[in-house]
Formats: C-alpha cells, sequence, structure tokens
C-alpha cells in the first residue's frame, strides 16, 4: 500500500542528550487516510528476531543470492503441454493460529483443497507452484482461461515472444490480432496483513470456473487470467504487512532479494501482461491508480495513461454500483501524495514489462491495531465489503481488457517496437487524458548503450541480475573501442535499443533530484545498480555499437588465483570476497588481516573458493604478516534486512534487543555488536549493560546506532539527523580509514546522518560530498536546516577507539538498506573486520 509522504521530525543527539529540532516544512493533511509506510526511517526501532532459525537452509528460500537466474524459475512455456495444467497442491495441515480465520476470511491452509476442487470440477482452472515463500510455503499461480491443445498454447507463446522480440511484425500479423488471448494478472496479498486480495480472487476464479452463460465462455476463449492468490503467505499466516523474513516484498521488485518477488517478476515476464492489478488496502475510500507526479521518467507514458485512466473508470463504476466511493489519485490527489515513481512496487514494475499497472487499495481498515480491539462481527462485515470491493475492481479490469483487446495489443506492441528502434521518448501534451499538465511531465533520454567490464565479481552478479529481468545483454567475442576508450574481448554490453530499455535504464541510470518537484514522497526516490552495485559501468551516449556481440544467459566466472608459489591476497572489495573469507575462517583456515585491510591467505585454500565464489586474489608482499583472524560472531540489534545481509555475507548473527539481553540472553563468544534498532543503552539492566560493555567491537548506524553511541559513551562526536524523510544516492569523498579506503563514491541514505564535533582519535572515513545529493528526495525543513547543504563536507562514517578501547565505526548512511546497494557491503564488513581486530590489538 502506497501513501503521502510521511514527513518526521529530525533529531539533534549532542552528547547524551536529544533535541528535537522543528518539524518539516510539509505534513500530511489531517484527513489523509493513515497509510502504512513500509520499512523506511521507523526500521530504526524493533530489532529484528530469528524468524528463519528454525530452518534447514534448504527449506529457506529468502536470502540475497550473489547470482541469479531465468532458468531457476517458473516459466509456462518450459512446462508445455495445453490448458488445463492442473497439479495436485499439496495440503497444509490446518493452523488454528492462521490470522485470515477470525476475519471469517480463508486461511492458507484452506486454499490448497480449494483450488484442487475446483481443477476437479472445471477444465478452465489450472493451479501451479511458482516457488516458496521465505518460510518454505507454497506460492500459487491459478490460471483461469478456455480449454486449449498443445499446438495452441505454443501458438500463443509464439504470438507472446513475437510481440517482444519482433513487435513490427507482431503488429502485421493479423492473425496474432484476431486470436491472441489477452493477458491479465491478478496479484493479491502481497502485504500479508491486507488479506481480502486472496479471497476476491477466489471468488472470482470459482465464478468463471462455474459460469455457464455465454458471455463468460467466449470471454476466456479470448483472455488468459493469472491469479497469484497470495504472494505472501507468511504474512497472511501470521498477520504481518512482511514476508517471513521480515521482508515488504512490495519494496523488493528491481532488487529480487525475496523469493516472493522472484516468483512474480517470473510471471510478469512469462504472462507478459496487457493489463495487472495490485490488490491492497486500507485506505478509507477505494482507492485505484493512476497515480500522481512524480512519474516514472522511464515510461511510455502517452502509451500508458489513457488506458490507466479509463480502466480505473470502469473499476470505479463496478464499485460505485456497491454504494461505495473512490479515489483515483491522477484525478483527485496533489503532486507527491501517491506517486509511481520508484520501480520496487508491483504494478510500477510490471509497467516495463508491457502491462497497465494498477495498485488497488481497498477501503476498509481490518490489520493492526484494528484487527485487536473491533469487535469480531464488525471485523468480518468490514472483510466482506472489501472482499466485494475486491471481486468488482477484478470484474472492472477483465470487462475493460476484453472490450479494449485489440487497443491494448497494439500499444504493448508500440512500447517494444519503440524500445528496438531507440525512438526517444514521446512528449504528452496537456490534457492528453484530462488534467495531465506540466506537473505530469517526467522523462529521461535513454543513451545508445552501457557497457561493463567483465572480470569482477560485482559485474557477474549484475549482468546476471539484468538478465534475470528480461534485460538483453551481449558479450564481445572481441576487444573493441566505442567512444574513445578501449575495451578487451568478453566485456558486457547493454544495448538500449531493446524493448525493455525503460527497465533496464531504470535500473542503470543515475537517477534525478525531484526535491524541488514535489513536496513529499513516500517511499524511496533514488536507485541505481550502476552506482550502488559495485561494478564499473560506462555510458554510451551515442554511435554505432561494435560487432561481434554475443547474447548473453548467464555472466562468465570471474575467479583467479595468480601462477606462482606462496600465500595469496585478497582484498574486500565485493560481497562475494567477504563471502570467500567467512567461509576460509569457517574451515578454520589460518587467514591474517594487514593494516590496509586486506587479507593474507594460504595458496592452496584459495584456489578452492576462488571458482566458488568469483574472487580473484593478488600475489601477497613477501612476508607479510597481519593479524590472525577468527570468523566474527556477531550480536545484531538490527533490522530484518540488515540481519539477512549480514548472514548472507558468511557471518554468524545472534538477534539481539534491549529485552533479550535484559531477560540475560549471553554475550559470550560474541566479537562485535552491531547496533541500529531496538537497543537503547539508557534501558539496559546494570547487568545487561556490564555484559555489553564487555564486548569491545562496535559498529552502529543511524540514529538509534548513534544514540547508543552517545549514552554509552564511546566516540566523542555529535550526530545530527537531516530531514528524516530524506533519501536517495549520495556522492560521498571517501577518507583512508579501514571502510573509506576502498568504498564507492556514492552512497544510499534514509534519514541521513552526519557527525560533527569529531573528537580526538576519531576518524572521518566517509564525508558527503560539496553536493551530496546524486537522486532522491531530500529537503530542508521548513527552518531551513536537515537539507542536503547542511551535510555538505561533513562525515558520514566515523571510525576510532573509545577512552574504554572500543574499537567503533558509526555509519550514517544505509549500507544494508532492503538488500539493495550491494557494492557498499563491504564497507560493514571492513567495519566488522577493523573494530574486531582492533580491540583485540587494543586488549593485548
Amino acid at each position: 500500500m502506497r501513501s503521502p509522504g510521511k514527513i518526521l521530525t529530525g533529531l539533534l543527539i549532542a552528547g547524551l542528550g536529544v533535541t528535537l529540532l522543528p518539524p518539516a516544512a510539509t505534513a500530511a493533511p489531517p484527513d489523509t487516510p493513515r497509510r502504512d509506510f513500509g520499512n523506511g526511517p521507523e526500521r530504526n526501532e524493533i530489532a529484528a528476531t530469528d524468524t528463519l532459525a528454525g530452518l534447514s537452509a534448504d527449506s529457506r528460500s529468502s536470502g540475497s543470492p550473489s547470482s541469479e537466474s531465468r532458468s531457476e524459475s517458473w516459466s509456462a512455456e518450459r512446462r508445455g503441454g495445453g490448458y488445463p495444467r492442473q497439479t495436485r497442491l499439496r495440503v497444509y495441515p490446518e493452523n488454528p493460529a492462521d490470522k485470515s480465520i477470525k476475519l471469517g476470511l480463508v486461511p492458507y491452509h484452506g486454499i490448497a483443497p480449494r483450488l484442487n476442487a475446483l481443477q476437479a470440477a472445471s477444465n478452465r482452472v489450472s493451479a501451479e507452484v511458482i516457488g516458496q515463500s521465505a518460510l518454505g510455503r507454497d506460492l500459487y499461480l491459478v490460471t483461469v482461461t478456455a480449454p486449449e491443445s498443445a499446438s495452441e498454447t505454443r501458438r500463443q507463446s509464439e504470438w507472446r515472444r513475437l510481440i517482444e522480440d519482433d513487435p513490427g511484425r507482431a503488429a502485421r500479423d493479423r492473425s496474432l490480432t484476431r486470436d491472441y488471448k489477452a493477458p491479465i494478472w491478478i496479484n493479491a496479498n502481497i502485504h500479508g496483513n491486507e488479506w481480502e486480495g486472496t479471497d476476491g480472487s477466489l471468488r472470482l476464479i470459482e465464478q468463471l470456473a462455474t459460469a455457464t452463460d455465454a458471455a463468460t465462455a467466449a470471454m476466456l476463449r479470448r483472455t488468459r487470467i493469472y491469479f497469484t492468490v497470495t504472494n505472501n503467505p507468511d504474512g497472511r499466516i501470521a498477520g504481518t504487512r512482511a514476508n517471513g523474513a521480515g521482508f515488504d516484498v512490495n519494496r523488493d521488485h528491481v532488487t529480487s532479494s525475496q523469493p516472493e518477488s522472484r516468483a512474480v517478476r517470473a510471471v510478469a515476464i512469462d504472462a507478459q501482461p496487457l493489463v495487472m492489478l495490485d490488490e491492497h488496502g486500507y485506505t478509507g475510500t477505494t482507492l485505484i491508480e493512476p497515480c500522481t507526479p512524480p512519474h516514472g521518467q522511464n515510461y511510455e507514458y502517452d502509451l500508458y495513461l489513457p488506458h490507466a485512466y479509463d480502466n480505473a473508470l470502469r473499476m470505479e463504476r463496478q464499485v460505485n454500483a456497491l454504494g461505495l466511493p473512490v479515489d483515483i489519485p491522477f484525478r483527485d490527489f496533489a503532486p507527491g501524495d501517491w506517486d509511481d515513481w520508484p520501480p520496487i512496487f508491483t504494478p510500477m514494475y510490471a509497467m516495463y514489462h508491457g502491462a497497465i499497472g494498477h495498485t488497488v487499495e481497498i477501503p476498509l481498515r481490518v490489520n493492526n491495531a484494528d484487527y485487536d480491539t473491533l469487535p469480531v462481527a464488525e471485523l468480518q462485515r468490514r472483510a466482506a465489503v472489501n472482499t466485494s470491493v475486491v471481486e468488482a475492481t477484478i470484474r472492472g479490469a477483465l470487462d475493460y481488457t476484453d472490450a479494449n483487446r485489440v487497443s491494448l495489443i497494439a500499444g504493448q506492441i508500440e512500447q517494444f517496437r519503440r524500445g528496438w528502434a531507440g525512438e526517444p521518448l514521446r512528449d504528452v501534451p496537456d490534457d492528453f487524458v484530462p488534467g495531465y499538465g506540466p506537473e505530469d511531465r517526467y522523462k529521461t533520454e535513454f543513451p545508445r548503450a552501457y557497457v561493463i567490464p567483465a572480470g569482477s565479481p560485482a559485474a557477474a552478479r549484475l549482468v546476471d541480475h539484468l538478465v534475470a529481468h528480461d534485460i538483453r545483454v551481449s558479450r564481445a567475442s572481441r576487444g573493441f573501442a566505442l567512444s574513445g576508450r578501449s575495451y578487451p574481448a568478453g566485456t558486457y554490453v547493454v544495448d538500449m535499443h531493446q524493448p525493455k530499455r525503460g527497465l533496464a535504464n531504470a535500473m542503470l541510470e543515475a537517477g534525478r533530484d525531484i526535491s524541488a518537484l514535489v513536496p513529499q514522497m513516500y517511499d524511496i526516490s533514488g536507485w541505481s545498480h550502476r552506482l550502488l552495485w559495485g561494478a564499473p559501468v560506462s555510458i554510451v551516449q551515442r554511435g554505432a555499437l561494435p560487432g561481434g556481440l554475443r547474447p548473453v544467459t548467464v555472466a562468465a566466472p570471474t575467479g583467479a588465483v595468480p601462477s606462482g608459489r606462496g600465500d595469496v591476497l585478497l582484498t574486500l572489495t565485493d560481497a562475494a570476497d567477504v563471502r570467500a573469507l567467512n567461509a576460509l575462517l569457517n574451515r578454520g583456515v589460518p587467514v591474517r588481516r594487514l593494516a590496509d585491510g586486506t587479507v593474507v591467505v594460504p595458496r592452496r585454500e584459495a584456489a578452492a573458493v576462488a571458482g566458488t565464489y568469483g574472487v580473484r586474489f593478488t600475489a601477497a608482499p613477501r612476508g607479510a604478516t597481519g593479524v590472525p583472524l577468527t570468523r566474527p560472531v556477531i550480536a545484531a540489534a538490527a533490522a530484518a534486512d540488515e540481519l539477512l545481509v549480514l548472514r548472507d555475507l558468511g557471518f554468524e548473527v545472534r538477534p539481539v534487543a534491549t529485552s533479550t539481553l535484559n531477560a540475560g540472553e549471553s554475550l559470550a563468544g560474541v566479537s562485535a555488536l552491531y547496533v541500529s534498532s531496538g537497543l537503547s543503552w539508557s534501558m539496559l539492566s546494570p547487568a545487561a549493560k556490564t555484559q555489553v560493555a564487555s564486548v569491545g567491537a562496535v559498529i552502529t548506524r543511524g540514529v538509534t546506532g548513534a544514540r547508543f553511541n552517545a549514552d554509552a559513551g564511546l566516540l566523542p562526536v555529535t550526530a545530527v539527523a537531516g530531514r528524516s524523510d530524506a533519501n536517495g544516492v549520495v556522492s560521498v569523498v571517501n577518507g583512508h580509514g579501514p571502510v573509506g579506503s576502498s568504498a564507492l563514491p556514492h552512497s544510499f541514505v534514509y534519514s541521513p546522518l552526519w557527525f560533527t564535533g569529531l573528537g580526538a582519535g576519531v576518524v572521518a572515513e566517509q564525508r558527503y560530498a560539496a553536493t551530496p545529493l546524486v537522486a532522491g528526495h531530500w529537503r530542508a525543513t521548513d527552518t531551513g536546516t536537515g537539507g542536503p547543504a547542511d551535510a555538505a563536507g561533513q562525515a558520514a562514517v566515523v571510525s576510532g577507539v573509545s577512552a574504554s578501547g572500543t574499537a567503533t565505526v558509526l555509519f550514517g548512511t544505509e549500507p544494508l538498506f532492503r538488500a539493495h546497494p550491494k557494492g557498499l557491503y563491504p564497507q560493514v564488513a571492513n567495519a566488522i573486520l577493523w573494530s574486531v581486530t582492533a580491540s583485540v590489538t587494543a586488549a593485548s
């Protein structure tokens, strides 16, 4: 669910006190329905628990994989055969704790039996498993369509590929226009405690499966309807917005850290829907997109908006027939109140795959405090109304898709044709759709290509990620020169003359500073795989591309050990390097850390991990000694995304919080303490304080971490927090300390923090550049404070050893945010390893 920006106050943390800055410049009006913010600034408040601890690595589906492959995803085409393609779904034991039961809705364990019965009763219904949730529960895709022979299904698949791969030919194919089945996709329950999308979908599936009228039969001969009936079964059962790993899946679509988002990515690519609905709740009044500005600057908005607005009007009439009002943000809200700027949301992501995407918000709240305080009868009344609203919106979208099938197909073909042709985005005139004006006009200029030098694990990861998202990447079979620069054979090229260039550019461009364009933003406003994922990427603005380019299905191996004898050296500049190091430490391999942060590894052991992790070793200097390393054990009071990344890097991590430490949780064997959420020094018991103080290495992030540093009397600094809704990609200037010396020149912030008044021995590892914000939304408060001008030149990351001997690193940036800025992970790993070795050295 998306909402107007929730503007919070900034903080000044000085010494042991906290002083509130004046309120932010703009706040949401008091009559705006309260909507859940996701995992932004509030992720500082509650430390993540070990929700995945009871699962084995094989049954646990969450994580941030170091590589991706579309071949591992569900695919209707690879399965083959016609329709129906029915699967006997496994049935889960009854779970009386399922939170949907109280609402009178279908519990997760009731879904498979219902779908199995529908498959047995109707040849229009096909149910498949397209993946597993973070906690290992099946994710279902239900396809409703008229029966097809295997040859008919192959023909549909050929047309789908033709639309993407040769849109010019597709536009001339009269049989395609006449007989291609219009795909429409309904995604439900991506937020686990927004339940009724599942129930409304099941109701529609049952009606379509059993309807005997000629109109329904004819519609199903012209249409395929795909339902992902619950995109978040873990959250549905637990009554939580997040999945079982603590992630908001509706923030993950260009990062793909979660199995649920990877599953629906496969649907978006393979089904290639013309229309897509994402059913959410709760906004008081039913809400149906399209959105307010800012609009994503890589969309073909002239193709999207007319259909999106007319479809919204069609759905609105269906909901009005229930006696309920509807808000359409594009028509009814102010700029910045409900945007479609970042591609992290399911409909916005689906738009890049050719869909007319809509978020639908059902009206009556039944979650959070209402779930616990309202009478059961009232909750069930609300849930019944919401289920009817879901049904109505899907009905409206089905009617619209069927009535406008030819035009929708033509629009998708045109989107992909423009991509292949490399045409610029269209200028959209005022009142192109009623109300469209200058405030709606967002567009970018596509470069000719992006070039990714091969050989690093970061480059391989980025290439695999792009390919997994159906972005075309090629590899040069011979060396070439482009825009005055020479590249060797094996270099990767992202030719921007391709069908899904909008998604490619949304991932690879720097982005845009939109701070002055809208007063507020709901969620992230800046992201960039090129600037934040660690791979060097060049931009080619124009010119002819070289010959000898071959399509890539998977990146080439990158691991290497130099020839010769003696030990080798590993520099921790990528997450893969950290994983390899922790794997060595876990095996008990003797590894030494040098003063510059590099690690010395025995040659034989290096060869064993180079290929597995894709890391490259260099020759170690003769006589290199260094400090012996053991695998760090981290006690983490952290957000769920940070907990996941630390484990993905191979660290042993024990979740902690104020409450668990006060209850006597032991820190025996802990090497370092990571603090960003849910841990307050001042609220610890005397015994817990004694135990925490015995840990000689501390790494903190954000306001909670800075407060912990101040209250515990560690580093003598003053932490200043900027406007708390500020976020984006920032330029930084790196120092020469253990964290900054090998860091990227860009970082990411959300509720940015900086440090002033650095005391003796405190090192500025990283500073904000003179003009910090590259892309995103970061404004000053109405008093003129808390903006990027105040942060310019200030320390963003600092390190030092406290008077008590605790090696400490404080982050004012967000190096692990939602498992996205992968090129920043080594900063945290280097902070951990430095603080652990520094504390050992200080103790000795």
